[in-house]
């Protein structure tokens, strides 16, 4: 069984990648599951036709049953949103850790699963958000960028919570912005941390317009470009044999690969 903890700083899309790489997944044939560990708790919208689906967190609340409702979305996936307290409200990293032992206690150990995602908020300088790795629900780590310096930032940080970990990264994805010199500036710094570059997703308008159909791209315009960059994206994923602890870059050392680059 495959899981994968996807990472990166808040607006970068790991929702949207998340969500459409467990869709291409499913299109496989793969017993596929998305976990989002967002409070929003959105992130399975578009595998679930635009529908918000009730938290694992609510459910626990309001029943004693050890077994809950589990959504399934597009191509089979099962989605569960684990949910949490009002924005500025109560730590949302406990009830992940709580969630999730419940998850593998009732579900994951008793169930033929190929692929787990967690779609994980933030980055693992939070203890909550580092629940997945820390307690070893996830085991191999993906980190969504761009090519712009505040998500490089953000990586580098998210890299340098993993070594202290001591868990393995698997590779950056590049999540395009349009910015210069993008796919080299995330090859580049994937190269300078220790990791593989897995994959390269363009910036499309298409992907919002899917998005406010409730549907994720693979879904909804399955023979568009758009969606065949996140199926190679998950094929890359998926024959991934690489896995190091990553080296984080100086934060200066960031902006002068920028400078190099021109970007």
């Amino acid at each position: 069984m495959r899981q994968i903890a996807i990472y990166g700083k808040g607006g970068i899309g790991k929702s949207t990648i998340s969500a459409n790489v467990a869709a291409a997944m499913a299109e496989k044939g793969l017993v596929t599951w998305y976990v989002g560990c967002d409070p929003k708790s959105d992130g399975s919208m578009t595998l679930m036709a635009g529908r918000r689906i009730d938290t694992l967190l609510e459910q626990m609340k309001n029943q004693s049953e050890s077994r809950y409702e589990i959504c399934t979305g597009y191509a089979g996936v099962r989605c569960v949103e684990i949910g949490g307290p009002l924005a500025g409200v109560g730590c949302a990293g406990r009830g992940i850790i709580v969630a999730c032992q419940a998850l593998r206690r009732d579900y994951f150990s008793k169930e033929s699963i190929d692929v787990i995602i967690y779609d994980v908020p933030g980055d693992v300088v939070c203890g909550g958000f580092a629940a997945p790795l820390r307690e070893r629900f996830a085991d191999e780590v993906y980190i969504v960028t761009s090519g712009e310096y505040l998500a490089l930032f953000a990586a580098n940080n998210i890299a340098k919570g993993l070594k202290n970990l001591n868990i393995r990264l698997g590779g950056i994805i590049c999540n395009s912005r349009e910015v210069p010199n993008e796919e080299q500036v995330s090859k580049e710094f994937s190269r300078k941390i220790g990791t593989a570059f897995t994959g390269f997703i363009p910036r499309d308008p298409i992907v919002r317009e899917c998005e406010n159909k409730g549907e994720t791209v693979i879904e909804c315009v399955p023979g568009s470009k758009q969606a065949e960059a996140y199926r190679r994206l998950a094929d890359s994923i998926l024959s991934n044999e690489r896995f190091t602890v990553p080296e984080p870059m100086a934060p200066e050392t960031i902006r002068e690969m920028l400078r190099e680059l021109g970007s």
